[in-house]
């Protein structure tokens, strides 16, 4: 099993939400770290874990993500971090993974499966060996006791409970 670095600058942990039901808000977390050991040959030994601090939120309008860092929403102050511990690694395709782990978030704890794409690899031009991952899955903003929203008149309601998580990672072999 080959031990990874994650490349945190050609990396990121991003997600889309319905705004009244028919338009998508995309933001990331900018500040995270992660340790990721991968076994090509037997993946489900591989071992994944990532921390997100969620006051890193960017959406693209301040005021907006000062609502999201408020107890609405992430609650930033009383609960800091966001975090995801894989618990299972199933390969279902060549180069195709589904994984399986517990996501907390505000001391809620749920489980999230993400469908991995190994999107490629190769050395950089200073020698290192990379691969490229992608992950994509959804959640519920409600599993985790995120129940904010706003009813429109026009039936429906402001946010989404369905959220859409997208990842892309580019990881450097450090082991």
């Amino acid at each position: 099993m080959s031990t990874y670095t994650i490349d945190t600058t050609h990396s990121e942990i991003g997600f889309s939400v319905r705004h009244m039901m028919f338009a998508k808000v995309r933001g990331q977390f900018k500040a995270w770290s992660a340790t990721f050991a991968f076994d090509a040959a037997n993946p489900e030994k591989s071992q994944v874990s990532v921390e997100v601090d969620v006051a890193s939120i960017d959406t693209r309008e301040e005021k907006r993500d000062g609502h999201l860092r408020s107890d609405d929403f992430f609650a930033a102050e009383r609960f800091p971090k966001m975090t995801f511990v894989g618990t299972q690694v199933k390969r279902v395709g060549e180069g195709q993974f589904e994984l399986t782990g517990d996501l907390t978030l505000r001391d809620v704890k749920h489980p999230v499966t993400l469908h991995v794409e190994q999107t490629g690899g190769g050395k950089d031009p200073w020698g290192n060996q990379r691969l490229g991952f992608q992950a994509k899955g959804t959640l519920l903003r409600s599993d985790f006791g995120l129940r904010w929203n706003q009813a429109l008149e026009t039936g429906g309601v402001l946010v989404s409970d369905k959220v859409e998580l997208e990842v892309e990672v580019q990881v450097v072999v450090s082991g």
